[in-house]
């Protein structure tokens, strides 16, 4: 990426910090209000809130398909907070304010300014997803915020100080180590993370009108100055996947049936069958292809619970999936027609986080596997606003901001687990027959 325009945001004179903080700290307001609410374990909390218990007590494996970081987490909240429902969420609050704070820093290091990033964030927050999964005790909440957070510091990285590089780097691996130790999805990240080293040193080899072998060398570059291309790949991939070998290490003091050094390398093989394994049909279950177009929410919660009927209804917000859609697209254009390195940067995100589901061989999907790509949608919206919205859309990505928060607000009561009238009260947001 060229180090010009928005890829300088090191030296920009806007202080993004005193936003970053305003911002994390209204989301994680937001995330905790009525966070107990309900009192009962919800969807998937049933299977990883007794897996938390049971690494608390170190007694014996639970929930083998997945690592330990996210269940760690979980028990973690439960030892400070107590064996509740604040208790099993607390920390998921944390993993999505990390996440909207690491999507402003994303935005303001691609597009170099504090608006469209904070826009960015606004985005993200005001999309149901980040919110629903800020307040239940799942796995992909915790993830997201390690890869979002990689992300960012592999920018940040990339502008660096000489002497500063190496350590920006490893603070990518580990994050990286981290989001793989939760989920297993977020590997692709890891191999996406490597392969654009490379290539952001062979595009600037090439911008520059040298050798491409210049690429692996160690002088001259315009991003990861003053280390070579090998050192950094090497830093990245070592830290990752020593850390997230690390992530096992609570394993080794199991009572009952505790992991050694002998079976550590073979229980990945173990994780393996387990992610792949042909599963019975699901009344939620859908195509990968079907989540952008917010065919097929899943209802976490329909039930009476604590004294009145309530709902947690895992749906995107229509405002910000569907422009979406049209600000990766936006993107698309932006990046042929003004050779914009940023603006293919934010749709590669978007279309390679979906590409995943495409390729990897799970045998069922759920929407709540397009989680982090809808996190990189709200990228989207500002990059696509800011670079296309400064004549006929002067005030384009406020009003966009104003009608996500209208359908934030329309939507509320059933993705907050509000008390509703009655058991059919959710008929009022049935948008599509495919709605549940």
């Amino acid at each position: 990426m060229e180090q010009t325009g928005a890829m300088t945001a090191d030296s920009s004179p806007e202080r993004p910090w005193p936003a970053v903080l305003a911002i994390g700290a209204a989301a994680e307001l937001l995330f905790l209000i009525n966070l107990a609410r309900p009192s009962t374990p919800v969807f998937d909390e049933t299977h990883y809130v007794p897996a938390a218990r049971m690494l608390m007590t170190l007694a014996e494996p639970a929930n083998i398909e997945h690592p330990l970081i996210g269940k760690l987490l979980i028990a973690l909240g439960i030892e400070l907070f107590g064996d509740n429902s604040f208790g099993w969420r607390f920390f998921s609050t944390l993993a999505a304010t990390a996440v909207v704070m690491g999507v402003f820093a994303i935005g303001w290091q691609l597009l170099g300014r504090v608006r469209p990033a904070a826009y960015a964030a606004l985005f993200v927050v005001l999309n149901f997803t980040v919110f629903i999964q800020a307040r239940i005790a799942m796995l992909d909440g915790f993830m997201a915020a390690f890869v979002i957070g990689a992300i960012a510091a592999l920018l940040w990285a990339m502008r660096g100080a000489p002497r500063s590089v190496p350590a920006r780097l490893a603070v990518g691996g580990i994050l990286l180590g981290l989001a793989m130790g939760t989920k297993w999805v977020a590997v692709p990240y890891f191999g996406f993370a490597l392969m654009a080293i490379l290539l952001i040193r062979l595009r600037d080899a090439r911008l520059a009108n040298r050798p491409l072998g210049a690429a692996l060398g160690a002088t001259g570059q315009a991003h990861f100055a003053g280390i070579a291309t090998l050192p950094a790949v090497l830093i990245v991939a070592v830290t990752g996947i020593g850390v997230y070998l690390l992530t096992f290490l609570p394993a080794f003091f199991y009572r009952f049936q505790p992991m050694t050094l002998a079976t550590l390398l073979p229980f990945q093989l173990t994780i393996y069958v387990q992610q792949t394994q042909a599963l019975p049909p699901h009344p939620y279950q859908s195509a990968w292809w079907t989540w952008p177009l917010d065919l097929r929410p899943i209802w976490y919660l329909y039930e009476p619970v604590d004294g009145a009927v309530r709902g947690i209804l895992l749906i995107g917000n229509p405002a910000i999936m569907s422009g979406g859609l049209v600000a990766v697209l936006a993107c698309l254009y932006g990046a042929v027609r003004d050779r914009s390195p940023q603006l293919l940067a934010v749709a590669a995100l978007w279309i390679g986080s979906i590409a995943i589901w495409a390729i990897i061989p799970k045998k069922i999907g759920f929407f709540y596997y397009y989680y982090l790509s809808s996190i990189f949608l709200g990228l989207a919206l500002a990059a696509a606003f800011d670079r296309f919205g400064k004549a006929r859309l002067k005030y384009g990505m406020e009003t966009f901001a104003l009608l996500s928060f209208a359908l934030f607000a329309y939507f509320y009561p059933i993705i907050s687990a509000a008390p509703l009238a009655n058991d059919q009260a959710f008929l009022r947001w049935m948008w599509l027959s495919s709605w549940p």
